[in-house]
């Protein structure tokens, strides 16, 4: 009796084992889902917008050049060249176009890269006259005299480092800065005139493309596959700029007798509001936002 448990048990074991050793293995844990980066590749776009300068003026001063600094006419003439800040403020409408390159990070948050831009300017010129009277110490007469100056914006371009934070997968909001250059065409002129001496006029013209910085921020919203549109503000500052001229008030058997010299000095700033369409040369498929 005992013999057949025993035998009947160690049956049920082997049985047990058999169907044990049958049953295949736990799958391994699949690998964590890819999720695209939309944002990551080149892309070229362009943009229109308004700009205006801010704190933007004139200032020259004028010296004696030849002859002796003591004599009225002269030292009225110094008077005439000097003058401080006419303003010469640029507004207008720019419009342009830009190139870049972004990479989204893994972490789906942080996008950096950089873009450089190129924009016209249009109608941002600006010009003052000013006149005024200069009395001749110890005659009854005075100078009368009239400045002008001008400047214009021709064109404005960028380029600069770009970080930005994705609070959606569509959405992005980002702060720029780096290299600024712009166009700029400058002059000034001076006309002076008293009774019994001789009348006086110059003028200086400058034009050049002048480099600085610029800075800004904006948001940007990838509204299609590709397609973005943003809207962006922007402060540029170009570097100084100067520039001299100098006229004769009269000559003495042919020999200058007294002149003045004059510069005037000009830093172009300002500000850039202006909205924009990027489109994206990448290959990743388009971000999915959950649908409520």
């Amino acid at each position: 009796m005992i013999r057949r448990v025993l035998l009947a048990s160690a049956g049920a074991m082997a049985l047990t084992g058999a169907a044990l050793a049958a049953e295949p293995a736990p799958p391994p844990p699949p690998p964590p889902p890819y999720v695209p980066l939309p944002w990551t590749g080149f892309y070229i776009g362009g943009n229109a917008g308004y700009e205006w300068s801010t704190n933007v003026s004139v200032s020259s001063t004028g010296a004696p050049n030849i002859g002796d600094p003591t004599l009225a006419f002269e030292t009225a003439l110094i008077g005439v060249g000097t003058f401080n800040n006419l303003p010469v403020k640029n507004n207008g409408f720019i419009g342009g176009g830009q190139v870049g390159y972004n990479f989204e990070f893994p972490d789906h948050v942080i996008v950096a890269g950089m873009e450089g831009d190129i924009q016209g300017v249009a109608g941002a010129s600006s010009s003052t006259t000013r006149a005024f009277v200069v009395p001749v110490t110890g005659f009854a007469d005075s100078y009368t005299s009239a400045v002008r100056a001008s400047n214009r914006l021709d064109f404005l371009g960028t380029l600069r480092v770009r970080v930005g934070y994705l609070f959606t997968p569509t959405f992005l909001t980002f702060g720029s800065v780096g290299f600024a250059y712009g166009g700029i065409s400058s002059s000034t002129s001076i006309a002076a005139a008293a009774p019994g001496f001789p009348a006086v006029f110059d003028s200086v013209s400058l034009s050049t493309t002048d480099v600085g910085w610029s800075a800004g921020g904006g948001v940007e919203w990838m509204f299609l596959p590709h397609w973005s549109f943003k809207v962006e503000y922007l402060y540029y500052q170009l570097s100084k700029e100067t520039s001299s001229f100098g006229f004769l008030t009269q000559t003495v058997a042919g020999v200058p007798f007294a002149a003045a010299v004059t510069s005037f000095t000009i830093r172009p700033q300002g500000n850039v509001v202006r909205a924009g369409i990027n489109y994206l040369f990448t290959t990743e498929p388009p971000p999915v936002v959950s649908k409520y």
